[in-house]
């Protein structure tokens, strides 16, 4: 097996993560990798928190495929990730074609603008939020000029709340680190989830409703679908989507469109709920409970169900970010690790992934397996801040090459980048990463967004 380049106790990183998920002691020393990807050379470590969330997502699967076939975790085998396909998963959305054509990660009034006394990092790749951010800050044509010339003449906090408060995003960059968050917070119920057999794959049978947007949840719940599980996203017919984002996360999964706020779609919700073994949900704290889908409630209605919630900032309630929205590239603004990756100009810099949502959501997924093999009824906590703080604190820097110098090779990307069909036509798409999957990866491309009846197949 790949060494891990930290003496006999395993990588620190991923036993680290690990202990997180309340996963048995001395077993992440059966994860090890190989092989090097495009994530190293800056100044956090990004690719050591990269493939520590991978190491420990294989590991849960690994784990929950010996409990569901009536074994112990100590028969669990050692298994190895390779970095290549971290790497290259993790920028996923930048190696997609659909068609051919590349797609578009940021909007043009989404990036760093210079304000009177600092940097504002804004996000408006929705249209909702494009509007918002427009109509706050008074731009006439909603243009990058307009823009730049309007936070320039503004204190960045005055542009961060006077846009918050009208529905848009904007962050002021933060000198600092934020303060310290968990990385998971969980905590079980009184009763557990129904009894898993033995499968073809780890989450074989397992039924997934899927309650999340844009890339972390997203992440995490078509990795549950590559394990086998039933994943059935649910969008309000009233939010749009960024349909090239659906394309690259719409991987094992199907999706289909429900109101919450109207009768008739919210009996069918409820008896998906009612079968339902795992809910994973991506809102802003507040953002569910008005609709009855607090983590407490959605256990008394379903005993026995996994609920896993991410959100951006974290969920103590306090101060001034309690319920705000957030993107991956705002937590880096707003927690300090953009100034950290800022270079010699003084601009603001950004992490060489979006490694917040993507390690985010394979810690979700990690973790959702983990209190599958626990027998289920549990709640699991994360946000990106818990990430970054994770990634500024708890993740050792600078592990080196894992195997000797002679096998590390040359990175190539192509090598893993498949063809597949889809809703959106033929997709060039990064493969899963994740240990413990089918041997060609998903069984089928996306289907479109919001195509799918709001049934389980599985």
């Amino acid at each position: 097996m790949a060494s891990s380049g930290n003496g006999g106790g395993g990588d620190r990183a991923t036993a680290g993560a690990w202990a997180a998920l309340g996963g048995a002691e001395g077993l992440a020393e059966r994860v090890g990798y190989r092989g090097t990807g495009p994530l190293g050379g800056g100044r956090l470590p990004v690719r050591e928190l990269a493939r520590a969330t991978v190491g420990v997502c294989s590991l849960a699967a690994a784990e929950l495929a010996a409990v569901r076939a009536g074994r112990g975790v100590d028969d669990v085998a050692p298994l190895v990730v390779d970095e290549g396909a971290v790497g290259t998963a993790f920028v996923s959305e930048r190696h997609l074609r659909v068609w051919g054509r590349a797609t578009v990660s940021f909007a043009p009034l989404s990036g760093f603008w210079r304000a009177a006394d600092g940097w504002v990092r804004t996000h408006a790749n929705y249209p909702h939020h494009r509007e918002a951010l427009v109509g706050a800050l008074g731009l006439a044509a909603g243009t990058p000029e307009e823009l730049r010339a309007a936070v320039a003449g503004r204190g960045a906090v005055e542009v961060q709340e006077t846009v918050y408060a009208a529905g848009g995003l904007a962050v002021a960059v933060a000198p600092e680190y934020g303060a310290p968050l968990p990385l998971v917070e969980r905590w079980d119920g009184d009763v557990r989830g129904r009894r898993l057999g033995p499968g073809a794959l780890a989450a074989s049978g397992v039924r997934v409703l899927d309650l999340t947007r844009v890339i972390a949840g997203p992440v995490a719940t078509r990795t549950l679908g590559l394990l086998g599980a039933d994943v059935l996203r649910i969008d309000s017919p009233r939010l749009a989507e960024a349909q090239d984002a659906y394309a690259d996360t719409g991987f094992g999964k199907r999706s289909a469109l429900l109101d919450l706020a109207a009768a008739g779609d919210r009996e069918v919700f409820e008896r998906l709920l009612a079968e339902a073994d795992v809910v994973v949900t991506g809102y802003r704290p507040g953002a569910l409970e008005r609709y009855g889908l607090s983590a407490d409630e959605l256990m008394e209605r379903r005993p026995g169900v996994v609920v896993a919630q991410l959100c951006a900032w974290g969920w103590s309630g306090d101060g001034p970010w309690a319920g705000r929205r957030g993107f991956d590239s705002l937590v880096q603004a707003g927690y300090g690790i953009a100034a950290r990756e800022a270079g010699s100009d003084g601009v603001p810099g950004v992490l060489p992934a979006q490694a917040l949502d993507h390690g985010t959501g394979y810690l979700v997924a990690a973790g959702v397996l983990r209190a599958l093999a626990d027998g289920g009824g549990r709640v699991l906590r994360y946000s990106l801040a818990g990430t970054g703080s994770w990634l500024v604190r708890g993740v050792p820097v600078g592990a080196g090459p894992l195997r000797g110098a002679g096998e590390v090779g040359v990175y190539d990307a192509g090598a893993w980048l498949r063809e597949s069909g889809s809703g959106y036509g033929g997709l060039r798409h990064a493969v899963s990463p994740v240990v413990g999957g089918p041997g060609g990866g998903w069984s089928r491309g996306p289907s479109r967004w919001g195509s799918d009846g709001a049934v389980w197949v599985g």
